[in-house]
């Protein structure tokens, strides 16, 4: 080799005499009498030379030239006792990333993924038989005898292998169990964790949980190492079953064991704790998991938005969304649709839509469901503009469409008073193919012509319905009644309320309710008669309540009884509207004296409970939850109290107010106008305020001087 074309590199190692097949790099560090060699390596571009050694030698011993030796001669031992052998296989390593260890407390023992040795099959000529084995034992009686008489043909003796293949391939839940335990009894090779858990995921299919904890318990009894794939079974199958106090207690053993809790797991718990309302709980278990290297899935994010969502909790929901943002979790569409539902319980609207447009952008397509969350979101924020603009885009997106959706948009619109566009989407069910109106489509049609006092169109869709077969509910009933009721059409009336009960509709009492308050609508006796015979095939004790009331003779310890009877046997939702009703028809019949009586038992009973307030500055009266003759007559009550205390000199604040309120539904009634006017009958010195919309003030010196204007003459109660 030229010198001037070639560079020399000197290489130093150590071989110890005593072993020279070791490999150098496990040697040990301690070098006693070492031996050192120079291998002067030379590289060399010359054509001729490189060609000449095409072919290394096997061994240094047969090198043609061992005084000089070429680099493939030097490296050969070195190969040969370090790199690729039969039993070891070189690896090309990245650098690791620094862990950091606490020396303080000791690792946790973390499973990976793959939890149990699988076996590595070749070709079994003996699987096709066993399946058709285990297709046996699925097709076989439940009884426990026919299947031990099945399992006494089994082809093969019941290896590890063959046992478990069986027992993968067993379906019900009980023959899985059985199985179980027939290889249990037959002791040919000891139970494995394995076995234990492909029966207990067999066993919570069948929310079987008693059973998947005694195995449990056997497992810890016979020193067989419990994994993450059975705890994580455990657990999920005690949330199934709604034992959500063993989900806890065997997660907390887990954890005490010293295994780190999976997906699964996680998952699995955290709903558990969401559903037990355990916030603090939750969220502390998240930190904890996140912490130790678990990167949640979208199936936690979706329990931690609905358990804020529960709670209307909107910071807790804007927490799920940045952390779904810092971890770089991508929400699918479930998550989407469970942040959307929770949006509309925390009440917050405009956020719900600009999360549904950012669902959009992403590129998901809403389902039924994200559309239906959104409508009543709108609906119940009164968002006609949005509600509609919705309606347009899933119009011409083609977004799919259901029975819930189409009824649920039925409903916004009879919130909102719209319609016209009600009865285009009507129109539009009428064409569809998998969308045909339903029971609960004219329902809803029924409450939009009922809130307008559309009596004629009411009738016209009972009609159809009638000519369609489809039955009427008694939430149909009811906006029905309802809407006759206010257009004094009481022969329809009871024409509906035949046909209800012949179709074998229950009532209820917010029926009864409403069938109270068209009686108190009534202006003839006759029509009053029809109603309260239709009322008695529901409710006898309130019409013997409205004959009692009706009585002079009737004493008020004995309506006192009564009353308390009648609306102690009402669901709660429907006693203040009794009372209502039963005051509005006192005061149909000029029995004013009943009506202050009834209002004093509906006080005294609780149903008024906000009526009246008082501060330092201000006394309110709140007839918001009142009818208009229960309104009239609470003024009446509140005056004659104001009265004495102005003329026996008591301290009286700045202002007096009464709160109406001022109804946003084009429908609503409201109780302004007819306040007013009995405000001016009374000649009190209400007006209604200019800030304040559906509240009259009166000032202290007001009322003192009607007061004094009016005595001795003043109004009492």
């Amino acid at each position: 080799m030229a010198a001037s074309l070639s560079t020399a590199l000197d290489v130093h190692f150590t071989i110890p005499k005593s072993d020279t097949k070791r490999p150098i790099f496990f040697t040990s560090p301690i070098r006693h009498n070492p031996t050192k060699k120079r291998l002067a390596i030379s590289c060399n571009s010359s054509t001729s030379e490189t060609s000449s050694s095409t072919k290394p030698p096997q061994n240094l011993s047969e090198s043609p030239s061992p005084k000089n030796p070429s680099l493939s001669d030097q490296l050969k031992p070195l190969s040969a006792t370090t790199l690729s052998t039969k039993d070891h296989k070189a690896q090309l390593l990245s650098k690791p990333k620094s862990t950091w260890v606490n020396p303080t407390r000791p690792k946790r023992s973390v499973l990976s993924l793959q939890r149990q040795k699988k076996s590595l099959y070749s070709y079994n000529p003996q699987i096709r038989e066993l399946k058709l084995f285990a297709k046996k034992l699925n097709d076989c009686g439940s009884g426990e005898d026919e299947f031990e008489s099945v399992l006494e043909t089994i082809p093969y003796p019941p290896t590890r292998e063959n046992a478990l293949l069986i027992l993968n391939s067993l379906r019900p839940w009980q023959k899985t169990h059985l199985f179980f335990n027939w290889i249990k009894t037959r002791n040919v090779f000891p139970m494995e964790t394995i076995f234990y858990n492909v029966t207990m995921k067999s066993l919570r299919y069948g929310l079987q949980f008693d059973i998947i904890e005694e195995l449990a318990n056997e497992m810890v009894s016979n020193e067989i190492q419990l994994d993450n794939i059975t705890y994580s079974t455990i657990i999920t199958c005690a949330k199934k079953c709604s034992r959500f106090d063993k989900a806890v207690e065997w997660f907390e053993r887990m954890y005490k064991t010293g295994l780190m809790p999976d997906e699964v797991t996680y998952s699995a718990i955290l709903d558990v704790y969401a559903k037990l309302g355990k916030v603090e709980e939750v969220l502390s278990l998240y930190e904890r998991g996140v912490a130790s290297g678990w990167k949640p899935d979208p199936i936690t994010f979706s329990v931690l938005a609905k358990m804020f969502g529960e709670a209307g909790d909107y910071d807790g929901i804007r927490y799920v969304l940045q952390e779904m943002k810092s971890l770089g979790v991508q929400p699918n569409l479930v998550v989407y649709n469970t942040l959307l539902e929770a949006m509309g319980k925390a009440g917050k609207p405009g956020l719900a839509r600009s999360l549904f447009e950012e669902m959009v952008d992403s590129g998901l397509t809403p389902s039924e469901k994200t559309l239906t969350a959104l409508a009543k979101i709108y609906g119940k924020a009164r968002w006609a503009k949005d509600a509609m603009d919705l309606w347009e885009r899933m119009r011409s997106n083609n977004w799919p469409m259901d029975f819930i959706l189409y009824n649920t948009l039925l409903n916004m619109c009879a919130d909102l008073g719209l319609v016209e566009e009600a009865e285009m989407l009507f129109e539009d069910m009428k064409r569809s193919e998998k969308c045909r109106p339903d029971s609960w489509t004219f329902t809803a049609m029924l409450n939009i012509y009922g809130s307008g006092g559309n009596a004629d169109k009411s009738m016209e869709l009972f009609e159809e319905m009638s000519k369609l077969g489809v039955g009427l509910n008694i939430m149909g009933c009811t906006c029905l009644v309802q809407c006759l009721g206010k257009a004094r059409r009481i022969d329809d009336l009871v024409k509906v309320f035949n046909v209800a009960i012949d179709g074998g509709v229950k009532l209820d009492d917010r029926f009864c309710g409403c069938l109270l308050s068209v009686v108190s609508l009534c202006d003839e006796s006759e029509d009053v008669a029809k109603v309260l015979a239709c009322l008695k095939q529901a409710n006898p004790r309130l019409v013997a309540l409205v004959r009692l009331i009706e009585e002079e003779e009737t004493s008020f310890e004995t309506l006192k009884e009564e009353f308390r009877a009648v609306v102690s046997g009402a669901v709660v939702e429907t006693r203040r509207p009794f009372c209502n009703c039963l005051i509005d028809i006192c005061r149909k019949r000029d029995l004013h004296g009943r009506a202050h009586e009834l209002l004093y038992l509906g006080t005294l009973y609780g149903l008024y409970p906000d009526l009246h307030h008082k501060t330092v500055k201000e006394w309110s009266l709140d007839v918001r939850s009142l009818s208009v003759g229960a309104a009239h007559t609470a003024l009446e009550e509140w005056m004659g109290t104001l009265t004495k205390f102005v003329q026996r000199n008591e301290e009286l604040p700045e202002l007096f107010s009464a709160h109406t309120g001022s109804g946003t539904h084009k429908f609503s009634q409201g109780l302004a106008n007819s306040f007013d006017s009995h405000v001016k009958k009374l000649a009190a010195p209400f007006r209604q305020s200019e800030e304040r919309a559906g509240h009259f003030v009166a000032t202290r010196e007001d009322l003192v001087t009607w007061v004094q204007s009016r005595i001795p003459s003043s109004v009492t109660a």
